[in-house]
């Protein structure tokens, strides 16, 4: 241990997203190669000797605790945990959420020593994994508040292999079988169905730990949602969201000693007339167990939204993944006017 391949593959995934900031002791990590990488992990990381590297990825993640700092983190899966490796910023979060990504740590300039702290969650201790829509993200559940994280890898392919090598990783651990399922009556069974809604779809791992997927019901929900913010005036059967997609608004900062640019975490939904920009909350829908009272705010919240046909252009950036792309929209002063005219005129 571990094959060539592993250590290859390992290296290769080795790489944080160019779009957001990191600390040095991030970057120390991500310069890391194949044998050195593994001796790392297990003298620095590991908590026990036997346990073996198996999958790595850079993901943005959120904690139940504080849910409105997204921080940068290596999340290493072993054959034992889930080892999430932090910013050191990240343990001053609560007191510095607002200026938290480009908060810049004085005392670690002329240091040659970087301090990483490290979550762990044990895959014992694994409960549930929630995988968000069109699979942008997931939601990691242990048996506490303190163990809920959500990966915002906003790509489906590092979500769905995550999930893979995690499943992988689940079957190698020798847990207590099921009690066998008590035969169920008719009435039992579809009776206590009374919430109305349409449970999501579950997978009950050989483990325990359920994989649970959103239905088709959550983008009906959705659509219902996005019709009322579009006060009505558009036909609800025939509104389709044609995309969703969780991206970065670029905020520019201008007049300061050089411009910088702010990047703010949004859900772009795009339908058929408009495009929306949602503030999502990620990690605390669907609620878990232990939860005594609904959160805060819901669990989309519109931050902006334009119609289609008032999109002039759309300039195109020429770097490399991530794509800049900036929509710009002709400024009518009243919006109802040419809605009206069509209406009137071209239909019912």
């Amino acid at each position: 241990y571990p094959s060539e391949f592993l250590m290859q593959k390992i290296t290769e995934d080795n790489q944080i997203p160019v779009h957001l900031h990191v600390s040095v002791s991030l970057q120390y990590v991500a310069g890391l190669k194949g044998r050195a990488l593994v001796e790392f992990f297990h003298s620095n990381i590991a908590e026990v000797e036997n346990e073996e590297l198996r999958h790595l990825t850079w993901s943005s993640v959120l904690f139940y605790k504080t849910p409105n700092v997204e921080v940068m983190a290596c999340v290493l899966l072993s054959t034992k945990a889930i080892y999430f490796l932090l910013d050191d910023s990240f343990i001053h979060a609560d007191e510095h959420q607002s200026d938290f990504w480009n908060k810049e740590n004085s005392d670690c300039e002329n240091s040659s020593f970087h301090l990483s702290c490290c979550f762990v969650l044990k895959l014992n201790d694994l409960q549930s994994v929630n995988v968000g829509l069109f699979d942008q993200y997931f939601r990691i559940t242990g048996h506490s508040a303190d163990h809920i994280v959500t990966c915002l890898t906003r790509d489906s392919y590092n979500t769905h292999t995550f999930i893979q090598q995690l499943m992988a990783v689940l079957s190698l651990l020798a847990r207590t079988p099921s009690p066998e399922p008590v035969d169920k009556d008719f009435y039992s069974e579809f009776g206590s169905k009374n919430t109305g809604k349409m449970e999501n779809y579950e997978l009950i791992h050989s483990s325990r730990v359920k994989f649970i997927y959103p239905n088709e019901e959550e983008i009906g929900d959705l659509a219902f949602l996005v019709a009322e913010k579009m006060d009505g005036l558009t036909n609800l059967p025939s509104l389709n969201i044609l995309l969703y997609v969780l991206a970065f608004q670029v905020n520019h900062s201008e007049g300061s000693a050089q411009n910088t640019s702010s990047l703010q975490a949004k859900t772009l939904i795009l339908t058929s007339s408009d495009l929306f920009l949602f503030d999502e909350d990620y990690i605390s829908y669907p609620l878990p167990e232990f939860a005594k009272e609904p959160p805060k705010r819901d669990k989309y919240q519109l931050a902006d939204g334009r119609r289609i046909r008032d999109l002039d252009r759309v300039l195109m950036g020429y770097q490399t993944y991530p794509q800049a792309l900036t929509f710009v929209f002709d400024d009518v002063q009243n919006q109802d006017l040419m809605q009206n005219l069509t209406l009137d005129h071209f239909g019912e």
